[in-house]
């Protein structure tokens, strides 16, 4: 059974990045698809933007463990998202504007307020 050449792609990325599993590549790019079905029309998003996107999907699927999860795939930052992304990009999986830098994914939210000080633990 032959792997498709994203799967190899993501698997190379994560052995040549040991910092990120693969499912955190994996996990960006269904955020980045997420927010982009729920756009009119799809276009270029922003670093704050996709960071958004990969919280409010972690936390949609993860509840109280989307820290831990994603923690657990190495990204304990928005600047741990830029460098997943920005990593796809030098592989040739996304693509990025001129103007897009890593920096645009720096200190955009804590993890422990998103995650814990502002998750809606009822009561």
């Amino acid at each position: 059974m032959s792997s498709s050449p994203t799967a190899d792609v993501l698997g190379r990325l994560a052995l040549r990045n040991p910092r990120y599993a693969e499912a955190a590549y994996l996990f960006v790019l269904e955020a980045l698809h997420h927010r982009l079905l729920q756009l009119e029309r799809p276009r270029h998003l922003t670093g704050a933007e996709l960071a958004e996107s990969v919280r409010d999907l972690a936390l949609e699927r993860f509840g109280p463990l989307a820290r831990t999860v994603l923690q657990h795939w190495g990204i304990h930052s928005t600047s741990d998202m830029g460098n997943v992304v920005f990593l796809l990009v030098e592989s040739g999986v996304l693509i990025k504007e001129p103007t897009d830098t890593p920096e645009d994914f720096e200190d955009l939210f804590s993890f422990e307020e998103a995650f814990e000080t502002s998750y809606p633990w009822g009561g």
